[in-house]
């Protein structure tokens, strides 16, 4: 049964959507509906439904500006209108699909299974996600879990060279020469690094310690195995001593 949340300023436009939702109430039913969207922001911020019907025209704040300032975006959003000329705004912004008032039924019923789909795909892939991240988290030899491109990337210590930090992004740089782009800043994907083979040697970079060929002194650089040369901060020399 899919839970349905219904936000429009009209009292009678959410009535009888309310209404016509009642035509399919063996596969969906109205958990919520709201006339003030700022209400309906706050419920959302706590509750995760499977849908929501939102009315663009409101006076306070229209559907798409609602859209921008929901935090919790996990579910499909479904624009009703009276003005056709919004669907293609509508579909940029994230909505599944869009109903034209009054609301037909025959349509409501097409958007309901656009519902379901979404909802399937996405539930499997989430469920698909958390038994992977589990086996992960209770494997004897755990690796180290990345979530990069809407993929699930599980590596060794071992294949990790080093990491550089580009602003709210991070590169990770492989043995076999590949590079994996993160959108995380460094800080995040250090906390994801085992403390005991990789080290923050510079704000920019974060190294494999077994991966160390040489320590230039001097120079304050240190060469890996795979001849790249990476700056140590005068601020993490002596930690990086203590730790080698």
């Amino acid at each position: 049964m899919l839970e349905a949340i219904i936000v429009d300023d009209e009292i009678k436009a959410l009535q009888s959507l309310s209404w016509e939702l009642t035509n399919f109430s063996d596969e969906i039913k109205v958990s919520a509906s709201f006339t003030d969207p700022f209400e309906a922001l706050e419920y959302l911020n706590k509750t995760t439904p499977d849908c929501l019907f939102l009315d663009i025209e409101m006076p306070t704040m229209d559907g798409f500006q609602f859209i921008q300032k929901l935090t919790n975006k996990n579910f499909p959003v479904v624009i009703t209108t009276a003005y056709n000329q919004y669907a293609i705004k509508a579909l940029k912004n994230e909505a599944i699909d869009y109903l034209l008032k009054p609301i037909d039924t025959d349509d409501l019923k097409d958007t309901i299974v656009k519902i379901k789909k979404f909802n399937a795909k996405n539930f499997t892939s989430e469920r698909l996600e958390k038994i992977l991240l589990n086996f992960n988290d209770n494997a004897l030899h755990k690796k180290i879990t990345f979530n990069t491109d809407g993929k699930l990337l599980f590596l060794e210590s071992d294949e990790i060279l080093y990491a550089e930090s580009d602003g709210n992004y991070s590169t990770i740089y492989l043995t076999d020469g590949q590079k994996i782009l993160l959108t995380k800043k460094l800080k995040e994907v250090n906390e994801l690094l085992p403390s005991d083979s990789f080290f923050r040697i510079h704000n920019s970079y974060i190294i494999n310690l077994h991966k160390i060929k040489e320590f230039l002194k001097t120079d304050g650089y240190v060469i890996l195995n795979s001849n790249h040369k990476i700056p140590v901060s005068r601020q993490k020399k002596s930690d990086f001593l203590d730790m080698i």
